[in-house]
């Protein structure tokens, strides 16, 4: 009698058996699972992970023959569940590899069925066929030393998300591998040696500059210190480098020095604002080559002109050896419960993590954030870099067993050899008083707490010279502002910028003077780095002022920062000095104090009973609805726009469109869309909208936020 094939995939006339499918997957789990050192979990779970299509009926859906929709996914955590020990924890990833990680329970009865109890008392179709062909593999590891962790709880979910990583990647791809027969277009770029060596290259003829005299020569001091230092056991380092320093290629002499050394995977670069992604990786692609970087956020549009494109590839599971990603893809995704998200997370381990501008770790997520670095440098291998000018005191989250390293040879010196600017407070200001001021300046920028204050005061200021610049501007408009500030500052003439923070943080800007509204201290200090950027002028000629308006509305998500920053003016000391911002971070978080895990994500992980969906859900980095609205106001915008309308949304399309959409909060959409302003493009993206008024947005201001007649201005 001939043996029946039980078939897992079908393309065409070619078949992939179940027993095909789950060898590949659990040979590539493994794989993935072994740079942890879990290879044996990463096996079983891909063995295991579809037995439940061994049942007849979902044989016979396979072939065509019924429509019915088969489960097939509980049969696996069945089996866990029953082998019980160690097992049991697969349960959650094999349970959760297409639907997502479940929560071990749930408070309400409507869910019960998606939960992992519930997937204990759902009727599924009888899969014991596996047994002909499948054999349950031993586990020989335990998931990590319990003696090493502090939380044995954060760090068990923490492993089921690695595994369930090293599975939902390995089932995509060699479903993949069977689906395009092998040619799937996935390059992953260079080696780590080979891209030391273009680096080394690059920096070659810098090292040659050792007078420390010279800003040129301190940047060389720095950066061979952190090529040094790449030669240290893996752990914890900071980068703590002034403004001016050369931060961005130290660290990345740091990370491929460090990662040949220890034969590590990438190079993760994990950053607060686009701006700063996209020029950092354009730094990055000129040194190390195109096919190494990935850039992996919103804005970024990689061309689809061939079916298969190797970077929109690996943007799905980080399978390039440099990534630049946002402080907000990182984390959410670390913190996700479903498969698109979480593929990524395997490639984290045995890598190189640099969190560039540290101090924008999320306050309200400071706990379980610092909680997940610790349990990567712990248990997956990574090496940690908190990289600013303006250093967070994060001792305090950390195990006292880890020791946090500094990279910066000399820091109190090089900081005090960079000091380019005097800070000066020159306390409550009138809307007039700071305009007649800021009339007076050649080249000065103005930075505000908020956009709609920044479009009063250019309202008042505007004329020849005068720019503005915040996100009631489209990004590729904003790009295209900066562009001409350069050139007029390069120019020597006049220069006037009224901004919003965003040009705070990785923006080369350089003006005589700074004025900067109140605000967190690591903000002001990122501000006066905007001022005698490159150290043309004295000290006395480069200020910094530091201002507050009369008004006391409520800044969201600022006040803390402003009330701690008070205390450290009132005190009268250099809010520059290492150890006011010390000082000011340690005032910070022992205000926040519970705030600092507000969604309380850390009490859903106890007692072994976790609730992945329910943490996938609430967190979120960025909380506030906002809408987003597309400004078609140009050929190119209206082109896109109309693609979108005629042929629907993509990835693709979509990611295009970031480059012209500027998104705002509830009050003002309701504004905007009560003055007929507004119009949804379509029912399939309810938050998704065309301006339709094109004077609300101008070529020097962008969204007009002041819905009425405009706001008058009194000298």
């Amino acid at each position: 009698m001939e043996k029946m094939e039980y078939i897992a995939h079908i393309d065409g006339k070619r078949i992939q058996t179940i027993k095909e499918h789950l060898e590949g997957t659990a040979e590539l789990a493994g794989r993935f699972a072994s740079k942890f050192g879990k290879e044996d979990w990463g096996f079983c779970c891909g063995m295991l992970h579809d037995i439940g299509k061994y049942s007849n009926e979902f044989q016979k859906r396979i072939c065509g023959k019924s429509n019915a929709r088969v489960d097939h996914s509980t049969a696996g955590a069945r089996v866990c569940e029953k082998m019980g020990g160690l097992y049991s924890f697969m349960s959650y990833c094999i349970a959760g590899h297409h639907a997502g990680l479940p929560d071990y329970d749930s408070s309400s009865d409507a869910d019960s069925e998606s939960t992992l109890l519930g997937r204990r008392r759902k009727k599924i179709y009888d899969y014991h066929k596996y047994q002909e062909e499948i054999q349950i593999p031993e586990i020989n590891t335990l998931p990590f030393d319990p003696k090493t962790v502090k939380n044995q709880d954060f760090s068990l979910s923490m492993f089921i998300r690695m595994l369930y990583s090293c599975l939902v990647d390995a089932d995509f791809l060699d479903t993949e591998a069977f689906m395009k027969n092998g040619d799937t277009g996935r390059i992953s770029g260079e080696e780590m040696h080979q891209l030391l060596q273009k680096l080394e290259r690059y920096t070659k003829d810098w090292m040659k500059n050792q007078d420390i005299d010279t800003v040129n020569g301190r940047r060389t001091e720095i950066l061979q210190n952190c090529y040094e230092m790449g030669k240290a056991e893996k752990g914890l380092f900071r980068l703590t480098v002034p403004t001016g320093g050369g931060k961005t290629i130290a660290s990345l002499a740091f990370a491929l020095k460090h990662a040949v050394k220890h034969h590590m995977d990438r190079v993760i670069y994990v950053i607060p604002y686009t701006s700063i992604i996209e020029q950092n990786a354009k730094i990055f692609r000129d040194i190390l080559g195109e096919e190494n970087v990935l850039e992996n956020h919103y804005n970024v549009d990689y061309e689809i002109s061939e079916e298969f494109n190797p970077m929109q590839l690996a943007a799905e599971n980080w399978d390039k050896p440099v990534i630049v990603t946002t402080n907000v893809q990182f984390f959410e995704s670390l913190f996700a419960n479903r498969s698109s998200k979480c593929r990524k997370l395997h490639n984290i381990a045995n890598s190189v993590v640099i969190f560039d501008e540290a101090q924008m770790l999320p306050n309200e997520y400071l706990i379980p954030c610092t909680a997940m670095i610790e349990e990567l440098i712990r248990n997956y291998r990574v090496s940690a870099v908190l990289s600013t000018a303006t250093q967070p005191s994060l001792n305090q989250f950390f195990g006292k067993d880890i020791d946090q390293m500094e990279l910066c040879p000399r820091m109190e010196e090089q900081f005090h050899f960079f000091k380019r600017t005097k800070m000066e407070n020159i306390g409550t200001v009138e809307d007039s008083e700071l305009i007649e001021k800021l009339s007076e300046e050649f080249q000065a920028l103005c930075i505000v707490n908020t956009r709609k204050k920044a479009q009063e005061l250019y309202n008042c200021l505007k004329g020849e010279g005068v720019y503005h610049l915040s996100t009631s501007m489209y990004p590729k408009h904003r790009k295209q502002i900066l562009s001409e500030i350069r050139e007029k500052l390069r120019k020597g003439e006049r220069c006037i910028l009224i901004s919003t923070s965003l040009v705070e943080a990785g923006v080369d800007l350089d003006f005589q003077a700074v004025y900067r509204q109140l605000a967190g201290v690591d903000s002001m200090i990122q501000a006066a780095g905007r001022c005698n950027r490159e150290g043309k002028r004295s000290i006395q000629q480069s200020r910094v002022y530091i201002f507050e308006f009369p008004e006391k509305k409520h800044i969201p998500g600022q006040r803390r920062q402003i009330d701690a920053a008070k205390l450290l003016i009132e005190e009268n000391i250099d809010l520059s000095a290492q150890e006011s911002i010390t000082q000011y971070f340690k005032i910070l978080y022992n205000v926040a104090g519970g705030d600092l895990d507000k969604k309380k994500i850390m009490e859903e992980f106890k007692g072994q009973r976790y609730h992945f969906a329910k943490v996938g859900k609430v967190f979120r980095l960025i909380e506030e609805k906002t809408i987003t609205v597309f400004i078609h106001n140009n050929e190119e915008a209206e082109e896109l726009f109309q693609e979108i309308r005629n042929q629907g949304f993509s990835k693709a399309r979509m990611r295009k469109a970031g480059q012209y959409c500027i998104n705002i909060r509830d009050p003002l959409f309701r504004k905007m869309e009560g003055a007929g302003m507004l119009r949804s493009v379509s029912e399939d993206m309810p938050d998704f909208y065309e301006l339709t008024d094109c004077c609300q947005y101008t070529e020097d201001m962008g969204l007009d936020l002041e819905i009425q007649d405009g706001t008058g201005c009194f000298l």
